[in-house]
């Protein structure tokens, strides 16, 4: 007899210091990610496209389980989950569940840093209330994004919670498949793993969390030798750091045969990641400076510099309109420059009515009104109009199907700006070609992501470099207003302590 699995996904990253909230529109829509899908629908919304739920889906088939689905939804990172989002998706994400019993075991795709307007520790209290549900016997298992800020909670709750690998996060679908292979293991029999939590004493910029740079790419080699039979799962998770409460932070969480197993392999990784706190830094350019770098270094190019605009990151809860980057391409007169994605409705609504050739003057972006930001205000030509549909086939969103709302390119001298009426962190070529502009023909591209981009931007990048205009998500996570965090906790590499 096949094992009956439940399975749903209620995904979101909380930036607690971000200028807008996410309520029942934004999982809806679901920005870069499917929009909200229930029952059967969600293997429509969530086959061949980069996310836990897919992977999951994929051993399932394999093992002939009944996979049976509930709910799943994602949103764009911003400010708190508001309550009334929290409640209704967790309330029927967990009313579903329970339709489903009696089940063998349960699989959520989750995130690992939400906080709602009512818990600060969002999937600790979903976990805690399927938990409630399904009893202490049932196997629950969770794949996490590796910016998770993991709490008691959540570790008490589930049996296994097993995280991404890779950031930028092509690994989404495969940590869902090691998951469901890590609930495999669990299914028909009362074993369970012992855990072993470790918090780490200080917060990592999420601009140097690249998995395939230092200190990273060591850290998460030594992890995966780590692993065996012996200890069927080991996490290093980076955290998030922009969730203004005490569990905000790096954490290892390993299982074990034995506790002094799943101990031994959490010190070990914690060491190397405390070895590792000076490494955890890197050079950053103010505007100015940055694009006027880019085109000293563009001279003698022959693919282009792309600029991260790291600090109004819509990955990490910005608005993706700051203009502090724009304005400094203009102002320094760039050629063959391009950068996206601004989103301003507005904009993209008077350019649809223009029509394509036509000029418009706009005070385009910065309708988020970040401090230190202002709108770019000019006359710009409407190069190119499109829906703002189409597939984004790079590694990172992996096929996911976008819609960024109606959407144009406007030109203003050298510069091409992608202008969108819904926010997507800027991690695929496709959100360029959407609207004409080929990115390996420019000279220098403004991507409003951290990390997410290289996994696309990088093969066609002859340099990589780092900007801080205005945003809400610094760069340095120390110059943030914490008021919450736990005592002790050195707000960057090598910082000072929290009190």
């Amino acid at each position: 007899m096949s094992s009956r699995i439940a399975f749903g996904g209620f995904l979101h990253e909380t930036n607690t210091f971000a200028p807008s909230k996410a309520g029942m529109d934004a999982f809806q829509q679901g920005g870069g990610w499917p929009p909200l899908a229930r029952g059967e629908a969600i293997f429509a919304a969530v086959t061949n496209v980069n996310v836990g739920a897919s992977g999951f889906l994929d051993v399932a088939r394999e093992k002939g389980w009944e996979a049976v689905p509930t709910l799943w939804c994602a949103a764009s990172p911003s400010a708190h989950v508001t309550a009334g989002a929290f409640e209704t998706i967790a309330g029927e994400l967990v009313e579903r569940i329970r339709a489903t019993l009696p089940i063998d075991g349960v699989y959520l795709d989750l995130h690992g840093a939400m906080v709602s307007e009512n818990f600060d520790d969002g999937e600790g209290e979903l976990l805690r209330r399927v938990r409630a549900v399904i009893g202490p016997d049932v196997p629950l298992v969770a794949s996490l994004d590796l910016h998770g800020n993991v709490t008691p909670l959540m570790v008490e709750a589930a049996d296994m919670l097993v995280a991404y690998r890779t950031y930028p996060h092509v690994d989404m679908a495969l940590t869902g498949a090691r998951a469901a292979q890590a609930l495999a293991g669990l299914l028909g029999t009362k074993r369970r793993p012992t855990k072993a939590f470790r918090q780490i004493p200080y917060l990592i910029p999420i601009a140097w969390q690249a998995t395939a740079m230092e200190p990273c790419r060591t850290i998460y080699a030594e992890l995966a030798a780590l692993e065996g039979e012996t200890v069927p799962s080991l996490s290093f998770l980076p955290g998030f750091p922009a969730a203004d409460f005490p569990d905000c932070g790096p954490a290892v969480v390993a299982y074990g045969t034995t506790q002094a197993e799943a101990d031994a392999a959490a010190d070990a990784v914690a060491r190397r990641v405390m070895a590792s706190e000076a490494a955890f830094k890197g050079t950053v350019f103010d505007p100015d400076a940055g694009v006027r770098e880019a085109m000293r270094l563009a001279e003698s190019a022959t693919k282009p510099i792309v600029i991260s605009d790291t600090q109004d990151n819509p990955g990490a809860g910005g608005d993706s309109d700051t203009m502090g980057m724009a304005a400094a391409l203009v102002r320094n007169d760039a050629e063959r420059a391009a950068i996206g994605v601004i989103v301003d409705p507005e904009a993209a609504a008077v350019a649809h009515e223009a029509g394509e050739g036509a000029i418009v003057t706009l005070a385009l972006g910065a309708k988020s009104r970040i401090p230190g930001d202002a709108p770019l205000v000019a006359s710009f030509t409407v190069e190119k109009l499109s829906d703002g549909r189409f597939v984004a086939p790079g590694p990172f969103y992996g096929g996911s199907r976008m819609n960024l709302g109606p959407s144009a390119c406007l030109r203003i001298g050298g510069v091409r700006i992608v202008v969108g009426s819904r926010k997507a962190q800027m991690a695929d070529r496709a959100m360029y070609r959407q609207v004409g502009i080929e990115p390996e023909e420019q000279a220098i591209l403004v991507n409003k992501s951290s990390v997410h981009f290289r996994a696309d931007f990088e093969p066609i990048a002859e340099m990589i470099l780092v900007c801080a205009a205005p945003g809400p998500m610094p760069v340095d996570p120390a110059v943030l207003p914490w008021r919450r965090l736990r005592q002790g906790l050195r707000t960057s590499p090598l910082g000072r302590p929290f009190a």
